[in-house]
């Protein structure tokens, strides 16, 4: 007799289950309503199954554990092996769980497999439908694919059923009698696919009349869901065209990562110009934002884009497969844009960093170095750009746009119209600076202007990388050696062997300009407003005062400014705190004791562009009409900061010469390194007091007697004698008028003859204003 096994519940529970959830799932599996949770859990030992099978007792007893019972498995007594279901002597205990059944048992009696048979059926079917909503969750192909599979299941179905009629009764009424089991197939077809095809069988008998129906109405049906599927299948196609998330192709084109629209908008136009030469330029640009709202301020902002493609698309820069859909591997240049605005508080300013080196690791990881590569970053934190610096690849260049602002902001205020040649040379529209090489044949630097038909050099980097900017005019150029030169277009660059301009020699003036102390008006107070009063301490002579307006100063900023004036010993500082809108305070200041009044962007109580540039309109506004009206011992410069280039025209109409319009300037500098990174060098060497830079110089300080007429090769030859490098000239009369660039010429014909006053300026390159 072989061995029986039966499972034993004592009322034991799984540790930490409670016993009135564990009864209320395994009563139900016993049968048993809830009135018989005593007796079940009382302790006593109950017999649920009794097998021959072990395997099956272990199943039990695991799927009882599921309910948090703990069942047991022992052998039966020689006694005990009569089947459980037809036991006719009960135990005491199975008599307290019910009157009529000898002992509880499970699974093993024939009106539980009926149930089990159910329960397998539901689990397929579920199965079933689980797999058949994954395939048609994968899309319109899926769905094409679905209703292939039915067209192919009704032809087949109908196409049987037809050729079958045909092939038992021959002698059924066919309007097409010759028609044979291949024939009366492709009939199915033709109806399945149009349903005009019925009319085939309009003389036919009933049976092949019901089968042309039949297949009309599945044509019917079915090519309008293949319509519909198509339909859905392009709608989706374009919303996702729409959300910017397809692949780009494109090769040696320009990535921006990052939007902002007022830097986005002019670095794409810098691009465009410097795009001009080519037939097919193209910029991508990868930002977090909308691809249709991108598109959108590209087609207002940029109606006319010349020979440059604009391609968007939306996703983060700093995950891999956004940089893999924008060919990453095989762009000329990347620039990232900081993820807030320069007038962002210090916090925001951080998370910005944070995220732009993330998206440099990105980039990094996925660069490939190719020559003129360049990475251009704008980062604002110090610290993090020494990081930069220091762990990541050369090609990668940081940018401190509050830095070169405030340097830019204190040089355009020491010669009325430099803020319109650093627009020129600045920008990729009008004359550009670049590096060119040649056979010199040891001519001298200072000889090199009259061998160039367009163009004058102001600067030398060396075999070694060494850049010199307005070196020694004795300077004998060696092989290796690359020029600066400030030209219209590279492609007018060319050196000659022989000089092709002569140049008059006239005698050089001995005049030199006094440094005085000075005293300058600041109005306003931003981040930059630290860097402007170093930069003035640098300049202006030991002794000067600069005042400070900042209406409603905040104790932190009142210890600010006393640090500040603490740090710099050499000048003084002056807080007033009077309203810029006020027209009375700001005569009360006595304006015609300032040589420069400089009105800062401040963001002190908003960081909105369109209302801080609002508000210093009103002040510029307010300042002309005091000027208007003052005695004028002499001419005060004004100078204002502008953060929407769109504010341009306005300011202009305010009187103001020079304007320093924030995010212009950097994004003209960003979209020069991008294409030639090795000018970041020299944009640090002519914006550091130390060392050259650009400054305008009225004409009497080179001749005692300013000739009647005199070329431009003349004024170069000239400037030589101080030792510095004309590149321009600036015409006193045409300085209001902006269709004459404010009378700055640059690089004008070597041969072009001036009448020039003592007012007129040169633009030159030299180590200080004097």
């Amino acid at each position: 007799m072989e061995t029986e096994f039966r499972v034993i519940f004592n009322g034991e529970i799984a540790e930490g289950e409670d016993r009135d959830s564990v009864a209320l799932k395994l009563l139900p599996i016993l049968g048993l309503d809830i009135s018989k949770t005593e007796a079940v859990f009382s302790g006593k030992m109950l017999v649920l199954k009794t097998t021959q099978n072990r395997q099956q007792a272990e199943k039990v007893v695991a799927y009882l554990a599921r309910t948090g019972a703990v069942a047991h498995i022992e052998r039966a007594p020689e006694s005990d092996t009569a089947p459980t279901a037809t036991n006719e002597d009960p135990t005491p205990e199975a008599a307290i769980l019910s009157p009529t059944k000898p002992k509880i048992t499970i699974t093993e009696s024939s009106d539980e497999k009926p149930s089990r048979i159910v329960q397998r059926l539901s689990r397929f079917k579920e199965r079933l439908q689980y797999r058949f909503d994954t395939f048609m969750a994968k899309g319109s192909s899926s769905s094409f694919k679905a209703l292939l599979i039915v067209f192919l299941g009704f032809f087949g179905i109908i196409a049987c059923i037809r050729a079958g009629v045909r092939w038992l009764s021959p002698d059924t009424v066919q309007q097409y009698a010759d028609l044979g089991v291949l024939g009366n197939i492709y009939v199915t077809f033709l109806q399945l696919t149009d349903p005009g095809n019925m009319a085939q069988d309009i003389l036919s008998s009933g049976w092949y009349k019901f089968f042309a129906i039949l297949a009309g109405i599945a044509g019917v049906i079915l090519l309008s869901a293949l319509i519909a599927v198509i339909t859905t299948a392009l709608d989706q196609k374009l919303a996702e065209l729409k959300r910017g998330r397809s692949k780009t192709l494109e090769q040696g084109h320009t990535l921006i990562i990052g939007w902002d629209e007022e830097r986005v908008v002019e670095i794409l136009r810098e691009l465009i110009w410097a795009n001009e030469s080519e037939n097919d330029a193209c910029v991508v640009i990868l930002a977090e934002q909308d691809k249709q709202l991108m598109d959108e301020v590209l087609r207002m902002r940029l109606p006319n884009t010349a020979s440059t493609r604009i391609v968007t698309r939306s996703g983060s820069g700093t995950l891999l497969s956004n940089l893999d859909r924008v060919n990453l591997t095989t762009a000329k240049s990347v620039i990232i844009l900081a993820a807030c605005a320069d007038t962002a508080s210090y916090e925001n300013k951080i998370r910005s960093d944070a995220m732009s080196i993330q998206t440099l690791l990105a980039v990094t990881t996925k660069s490939q170095l190719k020559e003129n590569y360049a990475v251009v970053a704008e980062v604002f934190n110090e610290t993090y750009r020494e990081i930069i610096k220091t762990t990541f690849p050369d090609y990668v260049v940081t940018l401190d746009s509050s830095d070169i602002l405030a340097k830019l902001m204190v040089q355009t205020s020491r010669s009325v119209g430099l803020s319109v040649v650093y627009s020129e040379i600045l920008s990729f529209d009008g004359c550009e600076l670049y590096f060119h090489t040649a056979e010199w044949r040891d001519t001298r630097f200072g000889d090199l202007a009259y061998h160039f038909e367009d163009g004058v050099p102001i600067g030398v980097r060396d075999a070694n990388g060494k850049l010199l900017v307005n070196p020694s005019q004795c300077y004998q150029m060696k092989s290796g050696d690359e020029i600066l030169i400030v030209a219209d277009d590279d492609s007018t660059i060319k050196f000659e062997p022989d000089p092709i301009y002569i140049a008059q020699d006239f005698p050089l003036s001995d005049r030199r300009l006094k440094q005085m102390t000075e005293c300058e008006l600041i109005i306003g107070w931003n981040h930059k407003a630290r860097g402007v009063l170093s930069e003035f301490s640098d300049y202006v002579a030991s002794g000067s005062e600069i005042d400070v307006v900042i209406y409603n100063a905040t104790e932190a900023e009142r210890r600010e400014v006393e640090e500040i004036n603490a740090e710099l010993g050499n000048i003084k500082i002056n807080l007033m705190d009077i309203n810029p809108l006020d027209r009375s305070q700001l005569i009360a200041l006595q304006l015609e004791r300032y040589g420069t009044v400089i009105v800062l962007a401040s963001a002190r109580l908003h960081s909105d562009t369109k209302t801080i540039d609002s508000e210093n309109i009103v002040t510029l506004l307010l300042l002309r009409s005091i000027f208007e009206e003052m005695d004028k011992v002499r001419e005060t410069k004004l100078i204002t900061e502008v953060l929407e280039s769109q504010n341009h025209a306005l300011i202009a109409q305010a009187g103001v010469k020079d304007m320093i319009i924030s995010s212009r300037l950097v994004s003209m500098i960003t979209a020069q390194i991008s294409e030639s990174p090795g000018i970041k060098e020299v944009y640090d060497d002519i914006f550091e007091e130390d060392g050259s830079e650009i400054y305008l110089k009225p004409v009497s300080l080179y001749f005692d007697d300013i000739p009647e007429q005199v070329s431009f090769a003349d004024l170069i030859a000239i400037a030589q004698k101080r030792n510095e490098s004309c590149f321009g000239v600036k015409i006193k009369a045409l300085e209001n008028n902006q269709d004459k660039n404010n009378g700055v010429i640059l690089i004008p014909p070597k041969d072009h003859l001036f009448q020039l006053c003592p007012e007129d300026c040169l633009v030159v390159v030299a180590e200080d204003e004097l």
